[in-house]
């Protein structure tokens, strides 16, 4: 770490313990007030642009390398779009129930992964703490339990993944109108194995979201917290959905903006806005225009937008989450530990429903039917929900690629989540420590951004934080590599 004190602008580059590049740039005014605080993403992606000539049966396996910790959302949201181009978007039941349980691994690794590995140490040890200690070995050393029990439960997820799409990484499970492998007798037993422990252990990890974010709730409620419009995927009844389902938006008080409406028409809902100091677009519900249709995705929003789970013990913790706001949507940062967690329940409740279902055994794998030449995917990834659009020529290749994934519709409120902390924690400091550049990248982490997939580029992750004075001389400059 490095630090300069001759200038009034703070940076934070990189930004730690998330996946991907990133700084962060505060200016003070002449009190010493934070003035401005922004996110800035400095990597470019450019797969919108190399998938241009490919192939269409292409796209699920090549879209999947923007990330290597969610790419089976990729996969299958590709999957689903070139569904549409074949005219096979109607699944047989053995290839969306292989999907299906693909997807539901892929949940279940990676909120393991990030509550665990990058967002415990945080909870665990506080936010000021040691960073010599506030890490996944510092989580090892004083917590070995809880840390063996996160590396057999990410495992867990990994073999899942591994049995549906054919390898644990960048897979090829899916594909145009279904799927290329059933899921044997063999395999189903050898994950039935450690179902039970797999559950017990997700009702634990909800346990300390719970808990954690109860006991701090005077806390959260300052912590980078603010009112927002929520978005996410539900059944026609409004069950909880990751999958497939229809799209509903609401508003801060619940009250709903738009529900199921046609996924091949999104762009009459969503409208994405570019700035020039970030090379992620910002996104917005059209028809509340740009500056009050901002909204937010993943598991605090899925939880918020739905009305119920479809499995009972992730809808009883459901309840109990909504109960803290009286049914009112919950838009605490920190709330996405709690509602990470519960879907992490979902899912091993889900995955043992599906293990015990004899059509992952069927080997009616593919359907065709009615070819089209423009298609989009709409599903939930992990950190939200993932748009993917694709038109082909007559030649089969594709000519427009468009990606919206979930970090990018959090940008804005990442963006005012790293401001109300700059706020109210750097506002009038003489010196930038550790641990209040931590408080930053708390805010940050709670979205579980995945900037490669916002973005994508080479590089190493950097986080910078730097501090400016209103004549825009750096006061303090502080790198953590």
């Amino acid at each position: 770490m490095v630090a300069t004190k001759n200038t009034n602008h703070i940076v934070i580059e990189p930004v730690t313990r998330v996946e991907g590049h990133g700084k962060v740039t505060i200016h003070l005014d002449e009190d010493r007030k934070v003035d401005q605080a922004r996110l800035h993403i400095v990597e470019f992606r450019g797969f919108e642009r190399f998938i241009q000539d490919r192939p269409y049966w292409e796209l699920p396996v090549i879209v999947q390398r923007l990330c290597g910790i969610c790419p089976v959302s990729h996969h299958l949201c590709a999957a689903k779009a070139v569904d549409r181009l074949v005219g096979g978007e109607n699944l047989t039941p053995t290839a969306l129930k292989m999907r299906q349980l693909m997807h539901f691994g892929q949940f279940f690794q990676s909120h393991v992964l990030h509550f665990f590995h990058l967002c415990s140490p945080d909870l665990l040890f506080g936010f000021d703490s040691d960073p010599l200690q506030r890490n996944v070995v510092g989580i090892s050393t004083k917590y070995p339990e809880l840390a063996k029990q996160a590396v057999l439960m990410r495992k867990f997820g990994q073999e899942i993944i591994k049995h549906t799409a054919g390898k644990k990484i960048h897979g090829t499970g899916a594909i145009p109108g279904g799927i290329n492998k059933n899921l044997t007798i063999q395999e189903r037993d050898e994950l039935l194995t450690d179902i039970e422990q797999m559950l017990q252990w997700a009702r634990d990890a909800v346990k300390i979201a719970k808990d954690y974010t109860v006991e701090n709730l005077e806390l959260a409620k300052d912590f980078g917290s603010f009112e927002s419009h929520h978005v996410g995927l539900v059944t026609p009844d409004g069950t909880h959905e990751i999958y497939d389902g229809g799209l509903r938006a609401i508003d801060t008080d619940g009250q709903i903006i738009f529900d199921h409406m046609d996924n091949q028409k999104y762009l009459d809902y969503i409208v994405e806005e570019v700035k020039p100091w970030s090379y992620m677009k910002f996104p917005f519900i059209k028809s509340l225009g740009a500056e009050n249709g901002w909204y937010r995705v993943g598991p605090l929003s899925r939880v918020n937008a739905c009305d119920q789970f479809g499995t009972p013990e992730a809808e009883a913790e459901r309840k109990e989450f909504a109960a803290v706001t009286d049914g009112r949507p919950n838009h605490l940062t920190l709330a996405y530990h709690w509602t990470r967690m519960i879907e992490t329940l979902n899912a091993v409740e889900r995955i043992k429903e599906l293990l015990h279902d004899p059509d992952l055994q069927g080997d009616d794998l593919m359907v065709k039917g009615e070819r089209r030449q423009e298609a989009v995917g709409i599903i939930e990834a992990p950190r939200g929900t993932l748009f993917h659009h694709y038109r082909i020529n007559e030649n089969d290749q594709v000519v427009m690629a468009n990606l919206i994934v979930s970090t990018t519709s959090n940008n804005t409120p990442m963006n005012m989540a790293v401001t109300r902390v700059a706020e109210k924690y750097l506002s009038g400091v003489e010196e930038i420590t550790e641990g209040l550049l931590n408080h930053v990248e708390v805010a940050i982490r709670a979205y579980d951004p995945c900037l490669s997939c916002a973005t994508h580029a080479l590089g190493q992750m950097p986080l910078t934080i730097d501090l400016y004075d209103c004549q825009g001389n750096l006061l303090d400059s502080k790198s953590k590599h």
